[in-house]
Parts: structure tokens; C-alpha cells; sequence
């Protein structure tokens, strides 16, 4: 093994040894950190984590309205634990193939024209966990629009109107993130939905049993966002990306317009000249049989399809006088394994004379006046709002109204705020600490590959790993790499490297050069002289030993 490969294999080792440690540190992490309540960095309009179980009634009230079809908000809500954190409470609907209706009162209302003036975007953020796969149902929110009447939560119902709906929607197959704005028309005072488009697919999150995060930035100058999971998944303007358009068009259609009754709008007609031929048969079939075929030489006609089994066995049992005469069951015959078997049959073809229903050809209408269309007038309702942000109807209050058919989703930490850096904090604060921790307690192929796919939808965890290894992998460089020179004692030790010393040492059995003997006077007289040394050893150990006594 070359040295450079073998420094490269140990940093290799190092580097994913560290990010190891690291994935198991933040998931001890995570699971010893005592929880604790998002605090808010800044100014919200409206922010509730659920801190206890008496929100219900309290800040959040029960609707006791019916809905316009005279149904029942008999939906069942309660204050229940986060599976991933038994401390953390979320608001939970609990009863399925039922209608819900709640809401909680803005301190005061949200007042986009100030917004507007003062260029500060409207953010609404929150987190929805299905707990049970999502089958069919929503869980947006309402964001209940301002009126001369003041709010009652208990009045709240599917004909309240809202200023904005946002939030995630599925049936079956079908699923949306749902942005919709109902936009007053300050000519009529109509109100009209206006739809955001599709966003791209949302469809894992109804199904994985974690918590996500929802988020609707609104921006000033009409500029939207669309997030889940601090994931971009839509965005646009709502001057040009509604349907229908927040400004209508300058003329409409006259309603009291109507085509007349001569009006011929059919491009072709009949011939009225055409008859039809007199060899022209339309009883004639289809198919006919294949008169050339003939009936292959394999074929059995006398050959039944199905025979008596001949392993089968009258039971010791049976009686004849009361059972009836024994018949042993049929089985498919094996002569008849291609299909060869029974009455043969000609195969069917076309039939080349068939021509089926006569009708006669189409041709030009000489009448023909044009696809009609009612005259345009001006539109009574036309208004042109360079600035539709500023016109958003005030939001007094947040509501959730839904049918689901589906039970136990939980909805937690919802915040409305004019400022983006305030809910990246409150969802930092709660959201990405209760993610991580059920990343890594689902099932997949470790807790490093839940890992990875944890920071691959969350990228700012790289910077915990970058700031996690690079002092230790530097305090290594530092250490024990030196300036980069290489150890040549261990090189040495590792590869057998010759070195200068092994030139000096007297050569094994079997070199070329072999250093001559010594002499044997010499080696007696060195051998002498080490058993002298010895012997004036010994006698200075007594000598110590009572010097040691003496003092």
C-alpha cells in the first residue's frame, strides 16, 4: 500500500467516522433535550403552540351554527400529545365522516393597505400531521375576513367569509395545496374566489405519519410563496397567476343578447341530393364464416372436454340406497389439452361485401351563418387595481372548517406574522427540532440514511456537520500530520524500508561479504574484562546498603 493511499483511506475513515458520531450525538440529542415551547423573535399578528389543554373553549371556540345545508358541526375536537414528543400539545380533529368548525379571534385584525405602506409582506405558517393516511378531507385554514358585524366564533361556518384559504387538501387520488383569495370588487362589492395555480405534488405528506410545515409568504408588491416543509412548491403573483383574473376584463358578454332563430351555425350538412345505390345491401353481416377452412387433422370431434376422473374411488361409506347411484367428478381431458376437443366450427372473417348503415355524404352549408357569439358591451364591474395586496380584505380571526374522512389529524404551532425571519424562527424553534427527531425514529435502512435524508430537505444541518468536523479533523492535521513530512520511522516500521544504519551492521549468514572472525585471544580477553566489571559491582552493593543504614 502506497503512503498516499494509505492517508487517504485513514482521513476516509475519519471523515465518515465523524459524521457517524455526529448522526448519533444530534439523535441522543434530540431525544434528551427537555422540550420547551417556540418562543417569537419578533411581532405576530397571531401565534398559539398549544401550550395546555384548556385552548379549547379559551382561546379556541366551538362553532354551534349549522352549515347551509342545515348540517351539523358535530365534528369532535381535542388537545392531545405529539406522538414524537408526549409534552408537545397540537390541536386534533378526532371524529371522521364529520363536519368541523372552529375558530380563535385575532387580537386585532390584520390590515393589509398598512402592510402595504409600510412594505411588509403577510405570512401564515403552521404544522398538520396525519396521523392516520389521509383518505379524503381537508385541513387548510380559513383566515376569516373583517365585516361591519363583529366576528362570533360560535357563528363560524362554511358560509363565513374569508379573506384567505391556504393549506394542504386530498380525495382519493387528488391533492393540492390549496391558496385562495376572496377578492371584493370596490365597484359591486361582489366577492370572488380567486384560485392560485397547481403546485407542484404534495402527495407524500398525507400518508407518512410525520409533522410538516406549511407556509404562505404574501408579499407586498403581490409576489407569493408557497412552502412545505421550507420547500418551495409554488409561487407567483397574484396580479397574474389567479383564475380568474384578480382584474376582470374591460367587457363581458351582453346577457341580453340571444341568437337568432335563422342563425344556421352548421358548417356541413347532408347532400340532399344523394340516394342511396340500389346494390347497396345494409342487412348484409359483418363477419361470415371462412368457407376455405377445413378442419385440422388433430382434431377430435368425438373426444369429450371433460371426462371422469379415473383415479377417483367410490367411498367406503357411500350407500347406494341412500346416497343414489356413485358418480366419480369430471376432470378437464388431457387429449384435449390444445383445445382440439368437440364440434368443429369454420373460423370468421370479414365480410367483404358488408357496408352497413347507408347515409348520405356531407357537404358545404350554403346557409351556414358562423358560430355565433352574443355582442360585447362594457362591463359594469370593470376595475383595474395595480396594487390588489393593499385591497385584501382585513383577516379578523383564524378558522378551521372541514369535513375529512379521516380522524386524528393534528394541526400545531400556527402563526400569522409580518415578518419572514419571525417564523423561520418559531418553526426553528419547534417544527425542525420535532422533525429531526421523527426522522430519526422511522423506519428506513439506519439511522445514517435517515440522516442523509433529512439534510438533503434541510440543508442548513450541513452547516452543524461542516462546524462539528472541521476543528477536530484540523486539531488532527495540526497534530499528529505535522507539516506535512512524512514519519519515516513509521514508514519504516510499515514497510521494511531499508535505511542507512542497516548498511553499517555486520551482514547475515550467507552474504557475499562476509567480515572475518575474531580473533579467539580477543574475544577471552573481552570476556575477562566484563566478569571483572561484574565482580567490582557486586562488591559496591553491600557498601550502599550500609551506607543507607548509616545515615
Amino acid at each position: 500500500v502506497s503512503t498516499q493511499s494509505t492517508g487517504e483511506f485513514e482521513e476516509g475513515n475519519m471523515l465518515r467516522g465523524f459524521v457517524a458520531v455526529l448522526v448519533v450525538y444530534l439523535s441522543v440529542a434530540q431525544n434528551e433535550e427537555p422540550f420547551s415551547l417556540p418562543t417569537l423573535s419578533g411581532d405576530a399578528f397571531f401565534a398559539d403552540p398549544f401550550a395546555n389543554t384548556e385552548a379549547i373553549g379559551a382561546a379556541w371556540k366551538l362553532s354551534t351554527s349549522a352549515k347551509g345545508d342545515g348540517s351539523k358541526f358535530d365534528g369532535v375536537w381535542a388537545i392531545e400529545a405529539n406522538s414524537a414528543t408526549p409534552e408537545d400539545l397540537g390541536l386534533v380533529v378526532k371524529s371522521k365522516a364529520k363536519h368541523h368548525a372552529i375558530s380563535s379571534k385575532l387580537p386585532k385584525p390584520v390590515d393589509f393597505s398598512a402592510l402595504h405602506s409600510e412594505q411588509k409582506p403577510f405570512i401564515v405558517q403552521y404544522e398538520v400531521k396525519y396521523q392516520d393516511s389521509m383518505e379524503c378531507g381537508g385541513s387548510y385554514l380559513k383566515l376569516v375576513a373583517a365585516s361591519e358585524e363583529e366576528f362570533t366564533p360560535e357563528e363560524f361556518n362554511d358560509k363565513s367569509t374569508y379573506s384567505i384559504m391556504f393549506g394542504p387538501d386530498k380525495c382519493g387520488l387528488d391533492s393540492k395545496l390549496h391558496f385562495i383569495i376572496n377578492f371584493k370588487n370596490p365597484v359591486n362589492g361582489e366577492v370572488e374566489e380567486k384560485h392560485a395555480k397547481a403546485s407542484s405534488s404534495i402527495k407524500e405528506i398525507f400518508s407518512d405519519g410525520k409533522s410538516h410545515l406549511v407556509t404562505l409568504v404574501l408579499d407586498y408588491d403581490g409576489s407569493f410563496e408557497m412552502l412545505v416543509d421550507q420547500s418551495t412548491v409554488n409561487s407567483g403573483n397574484i396580479l397574474e397567476n389567479m383564475t380568474p383574473s384578480i382584474n376582470p376584463p374591460s367587457e363581458i358578454d351582453d346577457p341580453s343578447d340571444s341568437k337568432p332563430e335563422d342563425w344556421d351555425d352548421k358548417e356541413k350538412i347532408p347532400d340532399p341530393m344523394a340516394s342511396k345505390p340500389d346494390d347497396w345491401d345494409e342487412d348484409a353481416p359483418k363477419f361470415i364464416a371462412d368457407e376455405a377452412a377445413v378442419m385440422p387433422d388433430d382434431w377430435l370431434e368425438n373426444e369429450p372436454e371433460v371426462i371422469p376422473d379415473p383415479a377417483a374411488a367410490q367411498p367406503e361409506d357411500w350407500d347406494t340406497e341412500e346416497d343414489g347411484e356413485w358418480e366419480a367428478p369430471t376432470i378437464e381431458n388431457p387429449k384435449c389439452a390444445s383445445g382440439n376437443c368437440g364440434p368443429w366450427t369454420r373460423p370468421q372473417i370479414p365480410n367483404p361485401a358488408f357496408k352497413g348503415k347507408w347515409a348520405p355524404p356531407m357537404i358545404e352549408n350554403p346557409n351556414y351563418s358562423g358560430v355565433w357569439a352574443p355582442r360585447k358591451i362594457a362591463n359594469p364591474g370593470f376595475f383595474e387595481d395595480k396594487t390588489p395586496f393593499a385591497n385584501l380584505m382585513p383577516i379578523t380571526a383564524v378558522g378551521l372548517e372541514l369535513w375529512t374522512m379521516t380522524k386524528d389529524i393534528m394541526f400545531d404551532n400556527i402563526i400569522l406574522t409580518d415578518s419572514r425571519s419571525t417564523a423561520d424562527n418559531w418553526a426553528a424553534s419547534s417544527w425542525n427540532k420535532k422533525a429531526l427527531k421523527e426522522q430519526m425514529a422511522g423506519s428506513g435502512e439506519g439511522a445514517l440514511q435517515d440522516f442523509l435524508v433529512y439534510a438533503k430537505e434541510n440543508p442548513w444541518v450541513w452547516v452543524a456537520i461542516v462546524a462539528a468536523i472541521i476543528f477536530p479533523f484540523g486539531l488532527y492535521l495540526t497534530c499528529f500530520r505535522g507539516n506535512g513530512e512524512v514519519d519515516e520511522v513509521g514508514e519504516v516500521k510499515k514497510t521494511d524500508k531499508p535505511t542507512p544504519d542497516d548498511e553499517d551492521m555486520p551482514g547475515l549468514e550467507g552474504d557475499e561479504d562476509e567480515e572475518p572472525e575474531a580473533e579467539p585471544e580477543a574475544e577471552e580477553e573481552e570476556v575477562k574484562e566484563v566478569e571483572e566489571e561484574e565482580e567490582e559491582e557486586e562488591e559496591e552493593k553491600p557498601v550502599k546498603r550500609r551506607t543507607r543504614k548509616a545515615d
